[in-house]
């Protein structure tokens, strides 16, 4: 029996009838724009006890964005790799002592260095298929389209935060 779509891409949600490519394009200078008159009080401040503030999250996409380019690298490079999952919550251990805009910056650069990838393995690696040991089988479309509605989905955090 397949596995749903939604199991495959828990973040299908978020994504709607967005174009994956033009969200991942517009990411980055989306979330620029939107902390641009920011100050450092409200980039840091959490708005609940054990939930993340702006920095936070933008620390988390800086380091899911380094994830997602090992797992496109590996599913286009090997054949029926399977997938590392990573706790998400000890690798932001160390995010209280990071700077939002150098995680923004870190974040702007890994995605556009992902993006010249997309493009340069083209429409021809959209159906390789990789292993998710918590998802299952999925395809090289597949984690485009979690990055996409994975960036709507903290897009939304962030907007809230301000």
């Amino acid at each position: 029996m397949p596995v749903p779509a939604s199991q495959l891409n828990p973040y299908a949600k978020y994504l709607g009838d967005a174009r994956p490519h033009d969200v991942l394009e517009m990411t980055a200078v989306t979330i620029a724009r939107l902390v641009r008159n920011c100050d450092n009080a409200q980039l840091t401040r959490s708005p609940a006890p054990g939930k993340w503030s702006i920095r936070d999250i933008l620390c988390h996409l800086a380091d899911c964005e380094i994830t997602f380019a090992f797992r496109l690298r590996q599913t286009v490079a090997e054949e029926r790799h399977v997938l590392q999952p990573f706790d998400q919550d000890a690798w932001a251990t160390p995010y209280h002592a990071l700077d939002a805009r150098d995680a923004l910056d870190s974040f702007a650069a890994f995605r556009r260095w992902n993006l010249l990838f997309i493009r340069a393995v083209g429409p021809e690696a959209e159906s390789k298929i990789v292993t998710h040991p918590e998802r299952g089988e999925m395809t090289f479309l597949t984690i485009v389209e979690t990055m996409a509605g994975h960036d709507r989905n903290h897009l939304g955090q962030i907007e809230n935060l301000i």
